[in-house]
């Protein structure tokens, strides 16, 4: 089979491999098979050939990404739970159009709360008492630092969850099987099971990086500005510093022999060692699976199904 680029996300007992016309869901239940839910997906750049352009890209693949992974963990969610249900019994259920727009509001409403304007804040504390410099250079330098803490403190924290830890040992799972597809190699368990669970292309090597991008963007915006004006900057030049991010993450992927871009990259590989764990032979079973159904279903030999 051709190789191809592939990218992934961990889900809930499951790994989600998406090609370039396809996405595979593979999910362990709670009695020991794998599901696998796979579809063609038609790359927006066809019908949208502007989509291809630079910085255009980064954004629209982040909201692409947002999408997909809130369907692949509804899925994931109602598949590991699923005992054995009576034959023709429908398996799960899909959130609806209103409550995917609803759970990314409110995802997305959390996430720039948390790393946008709660840092913008703090710093605005610190400079009406004095204990920084209001210089637009120092503001948002310190605010900058702050948003990185918030942003590791929170990773820190949810990787202690039982149940994270799991999810990131699929996470892992997904990296080696990327890998062992990269390298060519059969992908079976015994093949992947060497390679490395950090990767640089992962999502969240792409998360630092947005962070470090958005203290040179912010950098941009009037210190004089109120502070309602520098919250809702923050919301309107995301898909800019998404963007500039998803351009450096790409060209830090192809240049990865380059000692300089190996030093770049390396705290974003740095971080992936609490977002990934070590995953067992089960859990690169599912990546596996999930890997080959996407890989199938992109070179056309199958369609969207359920598959157990």
């Amino acid at each position: 089979m051709e190789k191809i680029n592939v990218g992934g996300q961990a889900v809930i007992e499951g790994v989600m491999m998406r090609a370039p016309r396809s996405l595979a869901i593979a999910v362990r239940r709670a009695n020991g098979e794998i599901v696998v839910k796979r579809e063609l997906v038609a790359p927006l750049s066809e019908r949208y050939p502007f989509v291809k352009l630079p910085i255009i890209r980064g954004a629209v693949a982040l909201f692409q990404s947002l999408v997909i992974g809130i369907k692949a963990l509804n899925f994931s969610a109602n598949e590991a739970m699923v005992e054995e249900q009576p034959e023709g019994e429908k398996d799960g259920q899909e959130l609806s159009a209103w409550a995917m727009a609803g759970t990314m509001a409110v995802a997305f409403a959390f996430g720039i709360g948390l790393f946008f304007v709660l840092p913008l804040y703090a710093t605005r504390l610190l400079t009406q008492f004095a204990l920084i410099s209001d210089t637009n250079l120092i503001f948002n330098l310190v605010d900058g630092v702050i948003r990185v803490i918030v942003f590791l403190l929170y990773i820190w924290s949810i990787s202690r969850m039982k149940d994270i830890r799991r999810v990131f040992q699929y996470h892992g799972a997904e990296h080696k099987s990327i890998f062992a597809h990269e390298a060519g190699e059969t992908l079976t368990v015994e093949n992947v099971r060497p390679y490395s669970r950090l990767h640089p292309r992962c999502g969240t090597s792409f998360l630092l990086i947005v962070m470090l991008v958005s203290i040179a963007v912010f950098s941009l915006i009037p210190k004089l500005w109120p502070f309602y004006l520098k919250a809702g900057s923050r919301v309107v030049l995301l898909p800019l510093i998404a963007g500039i991010s998803y351009e450096f993450l790409k060209w830090g992927a192809k240049h990865e022999a380059n000692p300089l871009v190996r030093l770049l990259i390396a705290p974003g590989l740095a971080l992936q060692r609490l977002t990934t764990g070590e995953p067992d032979d089960a859990q690169l079973e599912v990546a596996i699976r999930s890997l080959n159904e996407a890989l199938e279903v992109n070179a056309g030999y199958a369609d969207d199904r359920l598959v157990v």
